[in-house]
């Protein structure tokens, strides 16, 4: 069985189109539909399925509530949002729910759906175009450096660990890069996300590049290319 994914979009024709890529695909299969927010919570709750794609934009119950019920309700389960706003806010407020994903529509959709093989094994999802706008606000804002408080310590090699996720590396890329092995990766992972308390990779590294840990200059590569 593959990669079992719940769709949520209020357009059918979104979802019966990528339900036929999925199926062409071989390794995802669609075990459920839902057309607005209120829905996307009741099929998560029956079929509980390994990511739920969602659009940002539904009715009754918007993207960010729904993520937000299903990640609180279901923390194992993944949440991507498959979107056409390119509003950097959105993408903000999709990361600080604990989104494990934020990728726009305008994506080809092989490149999709390895994103979505990436997310699952728990790397993480965001298109450039907006993790590069991101990050440029964050560079710009006033909020780029917290007086609340001290910042959570982390090691050197945390913060280089950091950095590299901020870049857009996977946890190979990281290993490769700092001469560690991927377990090792993986450890420095779970203590960060903990040291912050983050819910997942970007929001880590998003809340980093706020409060000054890490510096602006680190951003998500493009790396579309790539996949």
């Amino acid at each position: 069985m593959g990669i079992r994914i719940l769709l949520v979009d209020p357009q059918a024709l979104i979802r019966k189109g990528i339900s036929a890529l999925a199926e062409k695909m071989g390794d995802f299969d669609v075990v459920g539909e839902a057309s607005n927010g209120e829905e996307a919570l009741q099929r998560v709750r029956e079929l509980q399925p390994d990511v739920v794609v969602m659009e940002i934009y539904l009715p009754r119950l918007d993207g960010i509530q729904a993520a937000a019920s299903i990640k609180s309700e279901f923390p194992g389960i993944k949440v991507v949002f498959l979107t056409v706003s390119e509003n950097e806010q959105d993408c903000f407020e999709a990361l600080k729910v604990g989104a494990d994903g934020y990728i726009l529509k305008t994506v080809e959709s092989h490149v999709f759906f390895k994103m979505l093989s990436d997310v699952c094994r728990g790397e993480p999802a965001i298109s450039p175009v907006m993790a590069g706008k991101v990050m440029r606000a964050l560079a710009r804002g006033p909020t780029q450096r917290s007086t609340g408080g001290p910042s959570p310590a982390l090691t050197a090699r945390e913060k280089e660990v950091l950095k590299l996720v901020a870049q857009g590396a996977t946890n190979r890329e990281i290993s490769e890069a700092l001469f560690i092995s991927e377990n090792t990766v993986k450890n420095h992972l779970r203590s960060i996300l903990s040291k912050l308390q983050s819910k997942n990779r970007a929001q880590a590294a998003s809340y980093a590049l706020q409060q000054g840990i890490i510096s602006s200059g680190s951003s998500f590569r493009d790396s579309s290319n790539e996949l």
